[in-house]
């Protein structure tokens, strides 16, 4: 919205001109998120208290959780809109990649906030089933891949990968390219849909199953916005992209306010949620800013190194894999409770140190992430 007032005045009053950086919208962005959070957070606290929507913990959970019982949740929805408004004040509207994004965020969102819904409706820790959910989330990774299959056809996106450390390889996915009409072929992209759907659903749930401590999913989803800021931005810059021989996408340096947005409402959210929280995010924040992750990555390019800059994400996620797959086949647990952070709260850590220790590896991680912009 703002980005019109440099579209229609700059010739008249130059100082209009600022709505024109990429740089100065994003951190105006993150301003906004910011203040819409800390000023809206506590109305939010106080009307899910009247309406009485607390949060249930699992039974067979740490039982220092039970004193939790009955926090306000679904703050997520506090967290997704103070993304979505301030990306549609700031960002430029014709971009097609930042509607797809917001839309693909609100869906995984709408997702999660169902999956809420059916919990306090039924008053227990049991909403969607895992085939209900995971069908959900399929089919909107689906959508989103044939989007940017189209987009690819009319040359607007690129299924090449991007490899961290390597110069030179590229492989792609666009196999029909040399077939005609994708249309007629549809199956040759069938590897890039799944490998999408593989990111996006993957994503959405490692932040998922990480939203288990007061602060902890939020904390680290801060670090990894923020690090994924810069790489969306260096992705957009024609000189930087070059100097460090990316792939140049001039059309999703708007990406850079979606991920202002998301810092800027997760370090709100945050000053909230931290130890001891008043207020949860749910499945509608956690499927939401796991989606949101996993559709930037995608769009610029950078699903490979979704890994590193969500390290704890992956990690979590993992341990849950491993304990399933070691108990169905050898009856015998690998951690005492998965996820991981359950293991280290049995263990007789404290949840604060916990929650320190994960958001000191998550930057450790993103760090990581950024030096292999220079290691190519």
């Amino acid at each position: 919205m703002f980005y019109y007032l440099y579209v229609r005045l700059h010739q008249d009053f130059h100082v209009f001109n600022l709505f024109h950086y990429i740089t100065f919208r994003t951190a105006y962005a993150s301003i906004t998120a910011l203040f819409l959070s800390l000023t809206m957070g506590p109305w939010l606290i106080r009307k899910l208290k009247e309406f009485q929507i607390g949060q249930y913990i699992r039974e067979d959970g740490p039982k220092a959780h039970q004193a939790k019982a009955g926090t306000p949740t679904m703050g997520g929805v506090l967290i997704v809109l103070c993304i979505i408004v301030p990306t549609l004040l700031w960002s430029d509207l014709s971009n097609i990649f930042v509607w797809l994004t917001m839309g693909t965020t609100l869906a995984f969102g709408g997702i999660g906030f169902w999956d809420d819904f059916q919990k306090i409706r039924h008053q227990q820790n049991k909403g969607l089933t895992p085939r209900g959910k995971f069908g959900l989330q399929i089919l909107v990774s689906l959508v989103f891949g044939i989007i940017l299959v189209s987009l690819s056809a009319r040359g607007l996106y690129s299924t090449t990968l991007v490899f961290p450390f390597f110069k030179r390889i590229h492989p792609t996915f666009l196999i029909s390219r040399f077939l005609g009409n994708i249309w007629t072929y549809p199956i040759a992209f069938l590897p890039f849909l799944l490998f999408v759907i593989l990111v996006l659903v993957g994503s959405s749930n490692a932040v998922n199953l990480t939203d288990g401590l007061d602060g902890l999913a939020i904390g680290c989803l801060l670090v990894s916005a923020s690090a994924l800021t810069v790489l969306t931005y260096v992705a957009g810059h024609a000189v930087f992209s070059q100097y460090l021989d990316l792939e140049h996408l001039p059309r999703v340096g708007e990406l850079t306010i979606f991920c202002g947005s998301m810092v800027g409402s997760s370090l709100g959210f945050l000053w909230y949620n931290a130890y001891p929280a008043e207020i949860f995010m749910g499945d509608v924040g956690s499927l939401a800013l796991g989606g949101a992750l996993g559709t930037v990555a995608v769009l610029v390019k950078q699903e490979l190194l979704l890994p590193f800059i969500g390290g704890i994400f992956v990690v979590e996620a993992l341990s849950v894999i491993i304990q399933v797959a070691s108990f169905k086949s050898r009856g015998k647990r690998v951690f005492r409770m998965a996820p991981l952070h359950h293991h280290f709260e049995l263990s007789g850590w404290k949840e604060s140190k916990i929650i320190t220790r994960f958001w000191i590896a998550a930057l450790i991680f993103a760090l990581f992430a950024l030096t292999t912009l220079k290691l190519r």
